[in-house]
């Protein structure tokens, strides 16, 4: 484990019912609210036992089978890529749950044991009726323009490797022992990201160990090293942290669980950036410095500065196009448009 980076802030004594979700949002950092979650059923299993909280979550389980990933011992939990980039260090299959918990109960002893990872399982789909009793009171507006999509991640001793959300978290230990080793999104530079795509679980990762970090071969890692949060979750504690925070996630006991919210306070009819970065880099990365720099102006002006959504004030309603506010009927013309242009 590091021996680097600040404590988050944390909060007790924070009532469950009335999480201060304002004053969160605000800070747009990450923050600990300790305890929130202990009063979950599952949370209670598990402060009894890992096979308690095991029986419990098998009572949930439906017939599908859920994904699940598994690693040989040398890569210490590790999920990543191989030496050469070409390919993974673990493999994947599907699985019932309940033999997935039984696999882990039976090697939590055995310290050479295979690193075993049920990873972003959607809780509504493979364990139906277990929010009733174990759920955040999401009740702030900016969970309104699309329900929070409710995760379960299930494993031994794992290490996630950092990597960013395009979605806002809640991050609820509910079983084990959790650590988030969080950089702000300016570090990304610093934090030497791998490809873009295939990637080992759905986003960009780091290329650093951060368990022993190369500072020869990845010298500005340091700079992320000094910026780098802490977060220690014990069961019952609730991390929130802002989208774009990269999170390193090491699990840190024989059996943990953890569920997460992610969601994003836009409507639903506003895209992913992540297709615009795309499209950034087949029209706009390869092109002259000078033409580069003038179309960092005009993203500047229609998107990124301060006075981007009045940039059609000066023009008659019915002249602002696309430069109006976006709404449903807005956003699929915009995207017809976007569409034509990339089919031509």
């Amino acid at each position: 484990m590091s021996d680097w980076g600040r404590p988050a802030r944390r909060l007790s004594g924070v009532d469950p019912a009335a999480i201060p979700f304002d004053d969160l949002f605000a800070a747009q950092a990450p923050v600990v609210l300790e305890g929130a979650a202990t009063h979950w059923p599952l949370v209670q299993a598990g402060l009894k036992s890992a096979s308690a909280a095991a029986d419990y979550l098998r009572g949930f389980a439906g017939a599908a089978p859920v994904t699940v990933y598994t690693g040989p011992p040398d890569i210490a939990g590790r999920f990543h890529y191989d030496s050469e980039v070409a390919g993974f260090n673990f493999s994947s299959a599907r699985a019932p749950l309940g033999e997935v918990l039984d696999a882990l109960l039976a090697a939590a002893d055995d310290p050479e044991a295979a690193a075993i990872y049920v990873g972003s399982t959607d809780i509504d789909h493979f364990l139906p009726g277990l929010r009733a009793e174990n759920d955040l009171a999401l009740t702030h507006a900016d969970f309104t323009h699309k329900p929070p999509l409710a995760s379960i991640w299930i494993g031994n001793r794992t290490t996630a490797a950092a990597h960013y959300d395009i979605s806002h978290n809640l991050a609820c230990c509910l079983a084990g022992a959790r650590r988030f080793t969080l950089f702000p999104p300016d570090q990304i530079a610093n934090l030497y990201p791998g490809p873009l795509e295939p990637t080992p679980g759905g986003q960009v990762v780091t290329m650093v160990d951060l368990a022993a970090p190369d500072l020869v071969r990845f010298p500005r890692f340091a700079a992320a090293m000094e910026a780098a949060i802490i977060a220690d979750l014990a069961p019952g504690d609730v991390l929130y942290y802002p989208a774009m925070w990269w999170h390193q996630v090491d699990a840190l006991a024989p059996f943990n669980i953890l569920a997460n919210y992610w969601w994003n306070p836009v409507p639903a009819y506003v895209d992913t950036p992540q297709t615009t970065l795309l499209h950034a880099l087949l029209s706009l990365r390869d092109r002259p410095a000078g033409e580069r720099a003038a179309w960092r102006a005009v993203f500047n002006y229609y998107v990124f500065g301060e006075d981007a959504p009045e940039a059609g004030a000066h023009l008659p309603d019915h002249a602002r196009g696309p430069l109006a506010p976006l709404d449903p009927l807005a956003a699929r013309r915009l995207r017809a448009q976007v569409l034509g242009r990339l089919n031509r």
